[in-house]
Formats: C-alpha cells, structure tokens, sequence
C-alpha cells in the first residue's frame, strides 16, 4: 500500500506486482508486461502453470483454491482465469478505475473480479514459479490459509450480488 501511495505522486504507465519471497522469476518481467506495453490488454497476470512450476511450490489448499476460485470465475462472470497468481501487471489508470478497497487477502480476487465486471482487457501468460524462502503468512498457516479462503469466496459471491459497475 505503501508503495501505491508513492506511485500515485508520479503517475506510472504500468503498475507490477509480484512476491517478494523469491517465488516468481523476475526475469518472466518483460512476458507479463509486454502484451500491455503492446497495447493488447491494460491486465496481465502471471498464470502459475503447472509444467512450469517447481514441486512443491504451491500447497494443496493453494492449488485447490485457486482451481475453485477460477471455476467460480467462469460460472459467475465468464472469466478465462486459471490462477490468482501475484505476480500481475495493469496500466496505472486501469488500476485507479478499478477503486480497490481490499488490504488484506482479498487483494487479488478484487482486482480480477474488478477486471472482469469493467470489461477490462486482460490475458494470462504462463510464468515459472519456485518454492518460496521462508513461510507464508496466509498458505503456511492454517489460519491465514482459512482467512484468504473465507475472504476470497466473499469478494466472488459478495461481488456478484451486488450493484457495482
């Protein structure tokens, strides 16, 4: 949040996002913002594919969560997801319509959901992922992996019976 409160003084083209504990390849940089830069979409994320990502990379509630929260996606707002992934770039403006509120696990289902209501432009491109250093504060832990789950099924059914455009 920090960060975005600095870049909002300077006004960016594009705005990235990726884990700061070693996971994503930031040499896959130049895949995940060059479809924006092309002016093909104003959202790229980062899809975790499974031929591409290390064993063990992610856990059991990660991958079975991500594969719900995708199904629900396509069911509910016909979305082309296949992952959650963090690591995701967006034009600043896109961003800024987007009117994000989530600071916590909510962050990225928001976004995609945001994405997919405004009929934003938006593709996934398949990124390596590697297991992280250290432990994660929401899937290494059963209660951050029980509160991202809770919060993420929220945003999507929340999200769908409400009024926003």
């Amino acid at each position: 949040m920090k960060g975005l409160e600095h870049l909002a003084q300077n006004n960016p083209d594009i705005v990235v996002f990726l884990d700061g504990d070693y996971s994503d390849y930031i040499e896959d940089l130049d895949q995940i913002v060059s479809p924006i830069i092309r002016e093909e979409v104003v959202f790229c994320i980062g899809a975790r594919d499974k031929k591409l990502r290390e064993k063990g990379s992610l856990t059991y509630q990660q991958i079975f969560g991500n594969k719900l929260a995708c199904f629900l996606m396509k069911w509910l707002y016909q979305g082309k997801f296949s992952d959650l992934g963090p690591f995701r770039a967006i034009k600043w403006q896109s961003l800024q319509e987007l009117k994000m509120e989530d600071k916590t696990y909510g962050w990225t289902i928001e976004m995609q959901l945001k994405v997919l209501r405004k009929k934003m432009s938006y593709k996934e491109i398949p990124v390596r992922y590697r297991k992280r250093l250290g432990v994660s504060k929401v899937s290494g832990t059963v209660k951050g992996t029980l509160l991202a789950g809770y919060k993420i099924l929220t945003w999507i059914f929340k999200f769908y019976f409400s009024k926003w455009k």
